[in-house]
């Protein structure tokens, strides 16, 4: 069903004055103008016309930005695909490391260095307990997931992350994890271990913490969540999937935007997930958004031991043959097979008479394009 309202009608209406009032890096910029462009005109695209009753229509360009709610379903949906060939028979962990809220303001002033922290030690703590003979003493792998959102739009950096319950041993062999699959590691050591590699990591990068954080994220003990594993392997995936390709806020949760005001629905989990509605000024509601602008080039999904790309054709099938599944290969799909294999949308067919496939019969360019790469920190990007 279509939403009633966009982020990129927010970004069109209060764009300029937000920026006016709140100066954003080119980066920012950058990504905003690419949600309120996309999927119009301005991005150029073709006209396609019915080979059996002539129906046309125009297609307009996607802005393909990571941060646009409207460009995410095919990347997930081939993201899922590919997952789907590195899956094993065993049981997987959903854990979740968070940060505590006094590290907020540092997330915001130095954001790559703090999420590089979170996720060095996120995998260093699974890495260094797996290696231990007394915890598991093999070699494991990881799929991490960077979420930086609350319900509400305020800064929560956190991982979601997906474990194996085993790893590869010295032989080869797959080496199930202890605690007959109820539990992958005790999560009292795995939040001691994570505190302490965050800490080091993050002033390795030069980030100082202020004295009075220093001694405030060390008086309290940090959150590790560790959920229970899957029922099976099969729903590993699409699990993960609802974290992998999600934004800031989807265009689902907008209810109105009017009066210089954006109301949308948030699930509060003090009150047991409860759906209620707020509004935010149109330009807080784009400060509260642009927090979660990653900075560019940022991985936000990692892949670590046997997961991660240089391991696969190794570790990654030595488990599997010795599981007794069939060997991962590497795969590409193109968008129209995903659209038509896990969307039942056949992006070829007429949508008028339901027979005859659209061809396209013209081509026309983007109205802008490199002068978008000009802008100055401050140019007000919707001006004409």
């Amino acid at each position: 069903m279509k939403p009633r309202h966009e982020l990129a009608e927010v970004v069109q209406r209060y764009g300029n004055g937000f920026l006016r009032k709140h100066p954003q890096s080119f980066q920012v910029v950058k990504t905003l103008d690419a949600i309120a462009r996309c999927r119009t005109a301005s991005l150029g695209g073709h006209q396609c016309q019915c080979n059996r009753c002539g129906h046309k229509r125009y297609f307009y360009n996607s802005c393909r930005n990571r941060h646009c709610p409207k460009c995410q379903a095919v990347n997930r949906e081939r993201w899922i695909i590919q997952r789907e060939s590195e899956l094993l028979p065993v049981p997987y962990f959903h854990t979740v490391f968070t940060l505590p809220q006094e590290l907020r303001p540092l997330a915001e002033k130095y954001p790559k260095e703090v999420y590089n922290a979170l996720f060095y030690a996120a995998w260093n703590t699974i890495k260094l307990l797996s290696h231990d003979p007394k915890h598991l003493g093999a070699k494991t792998g990881m799929v991490a997931v960077l979420h930086t959102w609350g319900q509400q739009l305020w800064l929560h950096p956190h991982l979601h992350c997906i474990v194996p319950g085993g790893g590869i041993s010295a032989r080869g062999k797959w080496k199930s994890a202890k605690g007959n699959g109820k539990y992958l590691f005790p999560q009292k050591v795995m939040a001691k271990i994570y505190r302490a590699k965050f800490v080091s990591h993050l002033r390795a990068s030069g980030v100082v913490i202020p004295q009075e954080v220093g001694k405030a994220i060390f008086s309290k003990n940090w959150i590790v969540y560790a959920k229970r594993p899957f029922s099976c392997p099969a729903t590993v995936v699409e699990y993960l999937a609802r974290y992998t390709h999600k934004v800031a806020i989807s265009n689902h949760r907008l209810l109105a935007v009017d009066h210089e005001k954006v109301h949308f629905h948030y699930k509060d989990y003090r009150k047991g997930a409860a759906k209620l509605e707020t509004a935010l000024h149109a330009h807080e509601f784009l400060r509260r958004f642009c927090l979660h602008i990653l900075p560019k080039g940022f991985v936000r999904i990692r892949h670590y031991g046997i997961f991660a790309s240089k391991n696969k054709a190794i570790d990654l099938n030595k488990a599997k043959l010795d599981l007794g599944q069939p060997l991962w290969e590497k795969t590409t799909f193109s968008w129209k097979e995903i659209a038509l294999a896990k969307l039942n949308i056949n992006p070829d067919a007429c949508p008028n008479c339901k027979k005859g496939f659209m061809e396209v019969i013209d081509c026309f360019l983007p109205l802008r394009g490199p002068p978008l790469l000009k802008m100055k920190r401050n140019t007000h990007f919707l001006d004409s």
